[in-house]
């Protein structure tokens, strides 16, 4: 779907210069004890398998905005950054540079989001194959699309209606908001940890 759309603009602005712009660029930065995971050594070093992380040119711009609000050099400052929304995740930035952050591989990984299930035991994949015969693909979709705060309210991904319902005594709506608070909660001393020490959470 992007190569579709960068085809497109070439075709409408042949002139122009495109340029394509990753969201995981920003993390090249962490440390592989960051990015690598507890696999096998090949799966990395022959197929790339490593935590790559995402939002990067949203951290990258915060990162640079806080240095701005704070009146100080963003290239100085130890800051965790959560980019709280749909889609969302968290990461530790030291001197302007990614330490360590929530998504990995793919951005399943990581906090409670809208319909994903952030952080699980990777063994529920043979769990529910063995119990509920479902497929690698229909878990993934659930993970991805059932999940997260829809999931765990089975009302909505929405914060605005899930904090209304909650206020109405909603179980479903008043879980899901602590779980998604207490995740991110449990990342913020994590990322704390990757940059050694904070100066501002943003």
């Amino acid at each position: 779907a992007n190569i579709l759309g960068i085809q497109a603009a070439q075709h409408a602005f042949p002139e122009l210069k495109h340029v394509a712009v990753f969201d995981t660029a920003f993390h090249q930065t962490m440390p592989s004890h960051a990015y690598r995971y507890a696999i096998p050594a090949e799966y990395y070093e022959k197929h790339g398998v490593r935590r790559y992380g995402f939002h990067g040119t949203s951290y990258r711009y915060v990162a640079q905005e806080a240095g701005r609000v704070l009146n100080r050099d963003s290239n100085r400052l130890a800051l965790v950054i959560a980019h709280l929304g749909n889609g969302a995740s968290i990461s530790a930035v030291l001197n302007g540079k990614s330490q360590d952050t929530s998504m990995g591989l793919t951005p399943l990984e990581g906090l409670v989001m809208g319909t994903r299930s952030g952080d699980i035991d990777p063994s529920l994949f043979s769990f529910l194959s063995e119990n509920f015969a479902m497929s690698v693909e229909q878990t993934t979709n659930m993970l991805n699309r059932q999940s997260g705060l829809l999931g765990l309210s089975g009302l909505s991904n929405d914060c605005r209606t899930l904090e209304a319902a909650a206020k109405e005594g909603h179980a479903g709506a008043t879980l899901a908001l602590e779980v998604f608070a207490y995740r991110l909660a449990k990342y913020i001393g994590a990322m704390t940890v990757a940059g050694g020490r904070l100066d501002a959470l943003v």
